[in-house]
């Protein structure tokens, strides 16, 4: 019975090692532009386009809250204080304007940026790793049921992490699109939703760098025999969300989003040319 259960269980990864290796290829730009891949699946550019609509409704929301503020506060009196320099008001407007509209831009060199570092990190992790899943297999069946187990244990959670990816890139790509909406509360004194807004987005952006690579890594101890480090990997990037929200945190300040969004960016910038040295 022993024999029979390992033999079916080494039958079945014999088929998800290979397929689990070429997964993880294209799984940065997935989870980066969810929105491209979903409509490469229905054949449309619908979800493409929502973007454009959020965009629109945003600016436009933007405006009318500045004329609102502006009408309440210096002409009826009725909210803020009348004496405050109307250029904070335009400063913030202007600022919540220059944000939406760049954003695009911005997340373009960010995504680039993450792809890249992404790319050169599984380079390093897969130079030299061993490839032969026929020899894997071979070991995986010889070592026992024990051991059959454990690896069967690793591809479940291999297979959580890639949902958990999938899921990901929905998270952003629905923060990607509220962005000029988040971008509203720059005209308020405390910066509004788009504090919290900008920590989410990215707390999300970082995650796909973090858990890619310690699934690649996981996959790499796997094929070389090491089941229990492989899921140990796996089990940290299925809690990687939670881990950098312990200390990924949008400061206050004068800088505002703009100064948030260059930081990250610049952040991300000096550890792709660090790691290049």
């Amino acid at each position: 019975m022993e024999v029979i259960l390992v033999l079916l269980i080494a039958g079945l990864l014999s088929g998800c090692l290979v397929y689990v290796n070429s997964l993880l290829n294209d799984l940065v730009s997935i989870a980066l532009y969810a929105d491209r891949y979903m409509d490469s699946l229905l054949g449309t550019s619908g979800l493409s386009q929502i973007f454009d609509i959020f965009f629109g409704f945003g600016v436009s929301l933007i405006v009318l809250k500045f004329l609102k503020k502006g009408f309440e506060q210096y002409i009826l009196w009725t909210e803020g204080d009348a004496d405050t320099e109307p250029l904070i008001l335009l400063t913030g407007f202007f600022k919540a304007l220059a944000i939406a509209v760049s954003f695009p831009t911005l997340y373009g060199w960010l995504a680039e940026i993450i792809e890249d570092l992404t790319d050169q990190l599984i380079a390093v992790i897969s130079n030299s790793m061993e490839t032969d899943f026929t020899a894997v297999i071979t070991g995986i069946s010889s070592a026992g049921l024990f051991t059959a187990i454990i690896s069967l244990i690793f591809f479940i959670c291999f297979f959580l992490l890639y949902l958990q990816f999938l899921t990901r890139g929905l998270e952003i790509f629905i923060l990607r699109v509220g962005l000029p909406l988040a971008c509203v509360g720059l005209m308020d004194a405390d910066k509004g939703v788009f504090r919290t807004y900008i920590q989410k987005f990215f707390q999300s952006t970082l995650a796909v760098l973090v858990q890619i690579v310690l699934a690649k890594m996981g996959v790499a101890l796997m094929l070389n025999t090491h089941v229990l480090w492989g899921i140990a990997a796996l089990l940290l990037a299925l809690r990687t969300p939670r881990f950098l929200q312990e200390f990924i945190i949008v400061s206050g300040g004068h800088g505002g989003g703009m100064g948030t969004v260059y930081q990250s960016v610049r952040l991300v910038q000096i550890a792709k040319s660090t790691f290049k040295k």
